[in-house]
């Protein structure tokens, strides 16, 4: 199986259509289909059924395709980690990222990257997402990561990485004996949450908002501005909260922290990486596939 032929099932696949292929690989509608005939005559299968105007995958064609894509992800990778190993970079590099992936997630990553491009000088801007957003805005930040994304029209974001928030308490407290609550015991809860402008805020009220629940119908006595200051007062106070599990998984594994199951309430969202309109300078957009291919290697997006 030729990788021209590859390329081109793959892209009309992606696209359902072998005039738009044509005009994205920039040959003829009929080069298109013969290829597409000759690697259906190889693999003696079909992998597209014509209904009408319109084509669809077969049975064997979405594994030709979901195989396709994870081939062409490979060689990417490849061409990022061999010219990793012929340029060598130099500069500055402006960060900002949200409290959750300054803390938990980046460090590791920033390490690694030190030991990749030690030229390179780093800043890091820790502030919440909406901060993080201005400051890519006011080019006082090349690459922003933040929590979520507010679909700034000026702003291009681009998917990083899934993380869960969860509901948790300290084992010291109370509220620990439960094991699972529902959503009216959820109203009734006190809880600690993060400040306004909080992309962790922003994920949370928008999920509740889909059980007919406001922020304004909790039980909120404290908003604080940091997840680590939460931590702190959940240790000293019957409370809940609702963190990222990047941010807890220590302490839940060595039995300070809890999770709460609350029934029929699932809060995942997506990191994502920020930058303005446009493709990024080249610092910042190495910075990017780095992490991107270091998250790959440790968690699933």
């Amino acid at each position: 199986m030729s990788d021209i032929r590859l390329k081109i099932f793959y892209t009309v696949a992606d696209h359902l259509s072998f005039t738009k292929a044509a005009e994205i690989l920039c040959i003829t509608q009929p080069a298109v289909t013969k290829n597409i005939k000759e690697l259906e005559t190889e693999l003696d299968i079909r992998l597209f059924e014509r209904q009408g105007n319109k084509i669809a995958l077969t049975e064997a064609g979405l594994i030709l395709y979901q195989h396709a894509g994870s081939i062409f992800e490979i060689y990417r990778k490849i061409q990022y980690d061999l010219g990793l190993l012929k340029d060598k970079q130099t500069g500055e590099l402006v960060l900002g990222a949200s409290t959750t992936l300054s803390h938990y997630i980046l460090p590791p990553i920033l390490a690694n990257f030190y030991k990749h491009f030690p030229d390179i000088r780093i800043s890091l801007l820790d502030a919440n997402t909406e901060k993080i957003e201005n400051a890519v805005l006011r080019k006082k930040v090349a690459l922003g990561i933040v929590e979520g994304k507010s679909n700034n029209k000026d702003l291009k974001y681009i998917p990083f990485l899934k993380d869960e928030i969860v509901a948790v308490v300290h084992t010291s407290q109370e509220l620990a004996s439960n094991d699972t609550i529902s959503k009216d015991d959820l109203l009734r809860i006190p809880l600690v949450l993060r400040e306004n402008g909080s992309g962790s805020l922003d994920v949370i009220a928008h999920e509740l908002r889909s059980h007919n629940i406001r922020l304004n119908d909790l039980n909120i006595i404290m908003q604080l501005g940091s997840t680590e200051s939460i931590k702190s007062f959940l240790s000293n106070s019957n409370c809940m909260a609702f963190l990222s599990i990047s941010a807890v998984s220590k302490e839940i594994t060595e039995g300070e922290f809890k999770v709460i199951d609350i029934d029929d309430l699932d809060i995942k969202r997506i990191f994502y990486f920020a930058h303005l309109q446009g493709q990024p300078e080249k610092i910042p957009e190495i910075f990017l596939r780095f992490a991107q291919n270091s998250i790959t290697k440790s968690y699933t997006l």
